[in-house]
């Protein structure tokens, strides 16, 4: 991912935090990582990233009872930043990183704003740094748990969606969004025994809308729905994109 983006040394105004799962090892997400790089660079944000320095935040562990492996990531986290000078910034396209460093380590010392990037980008939109056309795609946009429901951000992913194309709304999104499947991110390791896949039944309900394009915000719905819409043979009905990507496709300039 380096060769895509600066090296954080410090100076810079932003931290982009790529994650395990934004980019670094999973493929697809690793396509919604470089879009973000591009719309930074397009914006003149001055930012850089950790590279082989950035490890996992430890998350998923503390989610699964692994205590001290999160807080001994964490730590080592923390610690890299300081390095460094300190981190004044973080973005990140996940919300369990976002989540993680907004509300737990504050806990073990970490001072710094924490942006998800469906915020950071629509505000560089509000602000002109990003001009977008709408296509008026039909399209529709799932709530990931850890941004949603757990940190009440509706708003600024729906401001991305409705300023690139035409946004119609799930029956059960917002505050009554169903998870991808995915659950939490811990359900992502291992197989789930269930009739039908939490992520089949959710995506039944963003094809219900008619939308073709289905807009996520969280690098573990992507794979999940994908997956989705592969499994039920729904390839060329709808298409999967994060919200990063329908901004670089819209760019007005």
């Amino acid at each position: 991912m380096l060769q895509f983006a600066p090296k954080f040394d410090g100076s810079q105004e932003v931290l982009y935090w790529v994650g395990c799962m934004g980019g670094a090892f999973d493929p697809r997400d690793n396509k919604t990582a470089r879009a973000i790089i591009e719309l930074l660079k397009k914006a003149g944000v001055s930012f850089g990233i950790l590279g082989s320095e950035e490890a996992c935040t430890g998350e998923t562990a503390r989610r699964m009872g692994e205590e001290g492996r999160f807080q001994e990531l964490a730590l080592q986290n923390i610690d890299t930043f300081n390095r460094y000078g300190g981190v004044k910034k973080i973005v990140t396209a996940c919300p369990h990183c976002y989540n993680t460093f907004r509300n737990e380590y504050p806990e073990l010392g970490l001072k710094a704003e924490v942006y998800h990037h469906s915020q950071f980008l629509s505000s560089l939109i509000e602000s002109g740094r990003l001009k977008v056309k709408n296509s008026e795609v039909v399209t529709t946009y799932h709530d990931p748990c850890y941004l949603g429901r757990i940190n009440r951000e509706f708003e600024k992913p729906r401001n991305i969606v409705q300023s690139t194309s035409r946004l119609v709304e799930m029956e059960r999104s917002r505050e009554r969004s169903m998870c991808c499947g995915a659950g939490g991110g811990g359900n992502y390791w291992y197989k789930v025994q269930s009739q039908r896949k939490i992520s089949q039944i959710r995506l039944e309900q963003a094809m219900s809308t008619g939308a073709k394009r289905l807009a996520v915000a969280c690098p573990f719905c992507m794979p999940m729905l994908e997956d989705a819409v592969r499994t039920s043979n729904s390839e060329g009905r709808i298409e999967v994109k994060d919200i990063a990507e329908l901004i670089l496709e819209n760019l007005a300039d």
